[in-house]
């Protein structure tokens, strides 16, 4: 079986290369679909198939960059981006990025590296798990109360609406984000953005991961406009991030072209599939995406701290993440056929009439 694996020149590890195929596709199509550069799953995803962690930080960057440029030229044709949105936060980010990259420089030299960065790996999937399926049941409850009560919710409400009290603080100067229809302090989505540009440095992804919630929860954006506005940061501050890593020597450039080729593809899938599925469909399908990355980030940890059941454990990762990347892939790959279907129906309805 020894053609399936191929030897990083860079890195000098032997991969696995079918799990970077199935990692390229499968991300491409997760990222489309959420708005995200799919690196909090990328990442670990090629650790656990054998990057060093800093080789799989630089590597995940690379690809990510391109996959979310192709992706945000489809968004753009849906009106999905706000792109002024998207510009006023790359100043956050980019400052944000280099931190967090040298950060993992600094871990890198004293050997904790792999350890802190699966530990905020744990922490952050956790608590962006909780605050999605907070946020669901939240929004499920003000639905029976208005069922109770023969009213409407607002389609675009939120379960937590932290973004209103938020857009209220008027530090000036203040900007209108039309697009978006968000009117708040510049200074709400750079500060934002350098949160997450120091994760996507330090954690090898594009921010999305936080950026897609928060533009919600935090700045109060659609989601369908989260989704491409996100994407849009993604691509320009992953050019960066790729550039800074790349100049490291911590990125293995014949990993990331694989990948990406399956990913180009991917995210056309994904970014037609958030034209079926609006809102809390996509809420739900992300936060269970969550919890299967955090199962595989916790296994990878876990076979650390019991090196005799290290073997195990590392193949229970490898199949957890491969599993869900695939299981997750597939069930919006579903999502756009059957609404690509309904729509087909529904045209040739009209037509006959």
């Amino acid at each position: 079986m020894e053609w399936l694996y191929m030897t990083m020149p860079i890195a000098g590890v032997n991969i696995f290369w079918p799990g970077l195929i199935i990692l390229g596709l499968g991300v491409g199509i997760i990222g489309g679909f959420f708005g995200l550069g799919g690196a909090w799953m990328v990442t670990p995803g090629l650790n656990i198939l054998g990057f060093p962690m800093a080789f799989a930080i630089g590597t995940d960057v690379a690809q990510m960059a391109g996959k979310s440029l192709i992706s945000t030229l489809r968004h753009g044709r849906f009106g999905n981006v706000d792109y002024l949105l998207g510009i006023t936060m790359l100043i956050g980010t980019i400052i944000g990025v280099e931190i967090g990259a040298q950060m993992v420089m600094w871990l890198e030299r004293i050997g904790q590296v792999d350890k802190v960065v699966r530990w905020l790996y744990v922490v952050l999937l956790a608590v962006i798990a909780w605050i999605v399926f907070t946020d669901v049941v939240k929004r499920r409850q003000k639905e029976r109360k208005a069922k109770e009560k023969n009213v409407e919710v607002d389609k675009l409400a939120s379960g937590l609406d932290w973004g209103t009290r938020l857009q209220a603080i008027h530090v000036p100067p203040m900007i209108h984000f039309k697009q978006a229809g968000v009117y708040c302090s510049m200074w709400l989505p750079i500060c934002v953005s350098l949160f997450t540009g120091w994760l996507a440095g330090i954690l090898g992804i594009g921010g999305g991961l936080i950026r897609m919630p928060a533009l919600v929860y935090l700045v109060g954006c659609p989601t369908h406009l989260a989704v491409g506005t996100d994407l849009f940061e993604v691509a320009i501050s992953g050019l960066y991030g790729a550039a800074s890593y790349t100049y490291k020597g911590r990125t293995e450039l014949i990993a990331a072209i694989i990948m990406l080729c399956g990913a180009a593809i991917g995210a056309q899938i994904g970014v037609v599939a958030t034209k079926y599925v609006k809102g809390y469909g996509i809420r739900v399908v992300f936060g269970l995406a969550v919890i299967g990355c955090l199962i595989s980030v916790l296994l990878k940890l876990l076979s650390a701290e019991f090196p005799s059941a290290g073997a195990l454990l590392n193949t229970l990762a490898t199949i957890d993440v491969l599993g869900f990347v695939s299981a997750i892939s597939i069930y919006i790959t579903m999502c756009m056929v059957k609404g690509a279907q309904a729509e087909i129906a529904a045209k040739k309805l009209a037509a006959g009439k």
